[in-house]
């Protein structure tokens, strides 16, 4: 079975890293809620979580795949974790993937894995500075080898539904249990 570890800092956007484990837990994909700090977490909205474990208990061996939400402070808290930089490192040199949305690819920036190449990230040209050494996309979600990234929270399903793709899971079959399909064909229709 695949293993997937979301990090979780204080200041974390709340619909990014909860419906990411929501689709990864429902496609039978193991996801561990990881904190860097405390084993409860409070979001950027005040929503507090209890992770499965903290960063000291993990080891890169031991999953396929790190996600990286962002949320403000929460993606800042990520960035300045040595534990969690180095955990990045140790999982790119495995070249095992690594996931990161919204403000969080700054934290791959930092872990200094993304030079020349492609990623996307919450549209503020504050974060575009940030990863001006990567080729940068406008694409909801961007994959460019063990590397994928997305915008911000309104792109939460279709990057939990591409990770799902990528640990061998079936999106497709999820997509229709949770109506997926049926609100992309209403957005076409209301266009």
């Amino acid at each position: 079975m695949k293993k997937v570890a979301l990090l979780l800092a204080n200041g974390f956007e709340e619909g990014e890293a909860l419906f990411v484990v929501d689709i990864l837990r429902r496609a039978n994909i193991a996801c561990d809620m990881v904190s860097i700090k405390d084993k409860n977490v409070t979001g950027s909205h005040s929503i507090t979580v209890l992770a499965d474990k903290v960063i000291q208990e993990i080891h890169s061996n031991d999953y396929d795949m790190i996600v990286l939400p962002g949320g403000q402070p929460g993606a800042d808290n990520l960035r300045d974790s040595k534990e969690v930089i180095t955990l990045i490192q140790e999982m790119n040199q495995k070249n095992k993937f690594i996931a990161a949305i919204c403000a969080a690819p700054q934290v791959l920036e930092k872990a200094g894995i993304i030079q020349n190449k492609k990623v996307t990230s919450y549209p503020a040209e504050k974060y575009r500075e940030i990863l001006k050494e990567s080729n940068y996309q406008e694409s909801l979600v961007v994959v460019d080898g063990n590397i994928i990234t997305s915008r911000g929270p309104a792109t939460t399903l279709p990057f939990a539904y591409q990770l799902v793709e990528i640990l061998g899971g079936n999106s497709k079959e999820l997509k229709e249990k949770m109506l997926y399909n049926d609100l992309i064909q209403e957005i076409k229709m209301q266009s």
